[in-house]
């Protein structure tokens, strides 16, 4: 499949790179100046649906910039441009409903660095895409950066072979330690009344099992989930075969309200995980916002995370099956 579409024209961008042959993201401009304007975008994107749909797939991330995209209501017209099914966000971060499909992203202290996660990566259903957009780009951070999974997959089984196989045979048990009310001072701040969408216990219990997670009660009204077996890495469709690190053993492991071992009990390796991170870091795309963009995720391929930044910032997410 080609790059070339009458409707597009071929960008670049700060930060992007080549890996494996493909542009991340790849950047598409409109063909002409004045098709800039939302409603030539709308045209362009129904037109080419199909197409933009494989080049996300192809490069797992496609960046729409020079586009008059002023508001969360012309954002949520992008995203239904494409008909693709909505999918409500479930999980800890503090987030706010805008307009229709579209929400916050995480409205955690700016100055906090959201690691590197593919979205919902834990619970039984998770996006096939999430799709951002930039109403207010940070004056300093703030970056959105985001990584090629598979290659993650590939370096760490060149340097850990036997612990690799290991944790992917076995499985992985993760653990998460919820609030009983918001902590507006967190980027994973929201209770487990809020996350869960009910004060009863049972039926918060109820929409756990759903979900896939058992629940532990605290005696200081919190609660901990314990969520597994999941896998290690996962290989999906019309992506080359890849296995992708879908996993979240880098971002729990170790820390104050969460952990990662595997499903049997055992300990991941501390300098295991530790090169884990600076791989991730190492592979990682800095992508630098600005004002008006659509940044598209392929969240089957790629993880993606936020930098600390200066405010103002506002960057909204929509999330689809």
């Amino acid at each position: 499949m080609e790059y070339s579409c009458k409707d597009f024209k071929v960008g670049k961008c700060e930060g992007e790179k080549v890996v494996d042959g493909e542009s991340m993201p790849l950047v598409l401009h409109p063909q002409e100046p004045n098709k800039s304007d939302l409603e030539s975008l709308l045209l362009a994107l129904k037109t080419n649906k199909d197409w933009f749909e494989q080049m996300i797939i192809k490069n797992s991330a496609v960046l729409l910039r020079g586009f008059d995209v002023k508001n969360a209501q012309d954002f949520n017209e992008i995203v239904e441009a494409f008909g693709w099914d909505d999918i409500r966000y479930v999980g800890p971060a503090p987030r706010t409903h805008v307009y229709k499909r579209v929400w916050t992203a995480n409205e955690g202290p700016l100055s906090e660095f959201i690691y590197y996660h593919h979205e919902m990566v834990l619970i039984s259903e998770y996006p096939k895409k999430v799709i951002l957009f930039c109403e207010v780009p940070p004056p300093e951070g703030g970056q959105t950066p985001f990584v090629p999974s598979f290659k993650i997959t590939e370096r760490m089984l060149e340097e850990f072979p036997e612990a690799v196989e290991e944790m992917d045979s076995k499985g992985l048990k993760y653990s998460f330690t919820a609030l009983s009310k918001n902590d507006t001072a967190s980027m994973r701040g929201r209770g487990w009344e809020d996350a869960f969408g009910t004060s009863d216990r049972a039926e918060a219990e109820k929409r756990c099992k759903a979900l896939g997670m058992d629940l532990e009660w605290q005696p200081d009204g919190s609660v901990k989930t314990v969520l597994g077996p999941r896998a290690l890495t996962k290989v999906f469709d019309g992506r080359k075969g890849r296995r992708m690190w879908f996993n979240t053993v880098v971002g729990m492991h170790g820390k104050e309200i969460s952990s990662a071992c595997m499903a049997d009990g055992t300990e991941i390796p501390e300098n295991v995980v530790k090169r884990c991170e600076e791989i991730i870091e190492d592979e990682s795309i800095q992508f630098k916002w600005e004002k008006g963009d659509v940044l598209f995720l392929d969240n089957l391929a790629v993880l993606h995370g936020r930098r600390p930044s200066m405010p103002p910032r506002k960057v909204l997410v929509a999330t689809c099956k």
